[in-house]
């Protein structure tokens, strides 16, 4: 019999080509500094070759939370799509590496793997454009229905949203993850995202979703409110765990009327907050998983975000199971 895994997560299977860049950069190529924006594939030829030299590393929101959560040890799953193409052969050969369960067949025809151009400004913000490529057309016949099945917890993308298909996706994982009694996580992606989707993501969050990931921007535009004071009673009341980042001042965590309060992670220097998000959703879900309580979790969550924007690239590259014993002070 096939084991159950502890999350099962669907995304966008993009390879990342990291790059360092100015601020006049951004402005002359008309980019939106600090957000994610969606390209075609003539406008990511044109950008590429006005990039200084790049580093590809496999990426994807939900897949780095995913090859988080694996190197901490969890046992989790993968459903994105790829062309059988050279990034699409690397992509999911590095998921599998890292222990993931990725058997979601390769495109064979139509768009290459999809990729994300990252240019990161000396104040360590990244400013990404996504062209989507073979993940556009991830739609409900790519569910593996035996992989959401063994869940503990389905964990899915904001980004996901911005296609028909994906969506049709979406609703019949969260379908057969709730079927099963397993928890559905989200995570809200992007602010822009979120303008994009306000009124479905909210609908969402109130009918599908148990645990809901989102930043300061991101949840303060869910609900159209000034002060992320003001946000957190109204997502407080509509799902059962909220953990909302604020980058340098750290995390609140609301489950119910529990609420815990997780100050960042010091680090020497910030070099690219690429990944932040993600990390942070894996140290938080292992947390969960193993029954910590919530600070602790987010403590977790804190110190998986600090390792990976240490660096370049939104995959953690020192052992996160060894960096938080190190830091907890106690086996995880």
């Amino acid at each position: 019999m096939a084991q159950q895994l502890d999350v099962v997560a669907i995304g966008n299977a993009i390879v990342d080509v990291l790059s360092n860049a100015d601020d006049a950069f951004i402005a002359k190529h008309g980019l939106a500094k600090g957000s994610m924006t969606l390209i075609d594939d003539k406008q990511a030829d044109k950008l590429y070759a006005a990039m200084g030299p790049g580093k590809e590393v496999s990426g994807g929101s939900a897949a780095n939370t995913i090859a988080g959560l694996a190197a901490l040890g969890a046992k989790c799953g993968f459903i994105g799509r790829v062309r059988n193409d050279q990034l699409g052969e690397v992509y999911q050969h590095d998921l599998r590496a890292g222990g993931v369960e990725f058997t979601t067949p390769m495109a064979k025809s139509g768009p290459g793997t999809g990729r994300c151009y990252i240019l990161v400004t000396p104040d360590a913000q990244r400013t990404m454009n996504t062209y989507l490529g073979a993940s556009v057309e991830l739609g409900p016949a790519e569910v593996d229905a035996d992989l959401v099945g063994r869940a503990r917890i389905l964990y899915l993308e904001g980004y996901l949203w911005d296609r028909p298909g994906a969506k049709q996706a979406f609703r019949k994982a969260s379908d057969i993850a709730r079927a099963k009694g397993a928890k559905v996580a989200f995570s809200l992606s992007d602010s822009f995202c979120v303008n994009r989707w306000r009124d479905e993501f909210r609908e969402l969050i109130e009918t599908r979703v148990d645990i809901l990931f989102a930043n300061e921007s991101e949840v303060t535009a869910l609900y159209k409110v000034n002060t992320f004071e003001e946000a957190v009673p109204m997502v407080r009341a509509h799902t059962e765990v909220a953990a909302l980042t604020r980058s340098e001042k750290g995390a609140v965590i609301v489950r119910g009327q529990e609420v815990a309060t997780v100050a960042a992670e010091r680090i020497a220097k910030v070099v690219d907050t690429t990944g932040a998000g993600d990390l942070y959703a894996s140290g938080f879900l292992y947390g969960l998983i193993r029954g910590k309580d919530l600070a602790t979790a987010g403590r977790m969550g804190a110190i998986a975000a600090a390792e990976v924007i240490s660096h370049f690239g939104a995959r953690p590259e020192m052992p996160l199971k060894d960096l938080m014993q190190k830091q907890l002070g106690a086996a995880v």
